[in-house]
């Protein structure tokens, strides 16, 4: 991964109490941290280790002998930085209000880039929303009416509720309680380090990406 793209690796946010708020990207992490406003939290040997952007750096001199393949690397004129992973903010006890929101990218998300008629994996450049229940028959844009759909599927099913095509959804469309992506990276070994703090927050923090 080169500098640029490493600095777009994302980093789980953390408030005051460890509660999951948010995910941003490395350049935004080290911001925080070369503020003093976050400390990198990184799970060591079973539990979790908190170092500021001075610790961090000498910590990362390890890592980069024995653990290079599990970390992004950012390198400056003056040091060679692991992107950190988790952050915890020093003064922020408060936990994010905003829905997720109803998006292409996060429909997609949720529905893992499949169809939910047949059921096969597409790119997103291969795949179209559809309304469960058309718009000419009354059907809007909700989280409960809209799913990931091959373009063949969408075409079959046409202007027809899945029943009037004879077709069936994979599963019932559902409001997400937090935003799907940071379902997807979870699959990552890259991100098991978030699991622990995102299943403690899974039913009241909703992440915003």
């Amino acid at each position: 991964m080169t500098a640029a793209s490493a600095l777009d690796a994302r980093v789980l946010v953390l408030n005051k109490l460890y509660s999951a708020v948010r995910v941003v990207d490395a350049r935004r992490a080290f911001t925080l941290l070369a503020k003093g406003a976050a400390e990198v939290i990184s799970p060591e040997s079973g539990s979790y280790v908190s170092y500021n952007l001075t610790t961090w750096a000498e910590a990362s001199e390890f890592q980069r002998e024995f653990e290079l393949a599990e970390h992004d690397w950012v390198t400056t004129p003056n040091l060679v930085l692991a992107v950190p992973k988790i952050i915890r903010l020093l003064g922020y006890e408060r936990l994010p209000r905003e829905p997720v929101k109803l998006n292409r990218r996060n429909i997609y998300a949720r529905d893992a880039n499949r169809c939910q008629y047949c059921g096969r994996h597409f790119s997103t450049k291969e795949l179209t929303l559809d309304h469960v229940v058309p718009r000419v028959q009354g059907g809007g844009n909700a989280w409960t009416n809209l799913v990931c759909a091959c373009v063949r599927c969408n075409a079959r099913k046409g202007g027809r509720t899945p029943a009037q095509a004879r077709m069936k959804l994979i599963r019932e469309p559902i409001k997400p309680r937090r935003n799907p992506a940071i379902t997807l990276r979870l699959g990552s070994p890259k991100y098991q380090s978030w699991k622990a703090f995102l299943d403690e927050a899974y039913w009241t923090v909703e992440l915003q990406d």
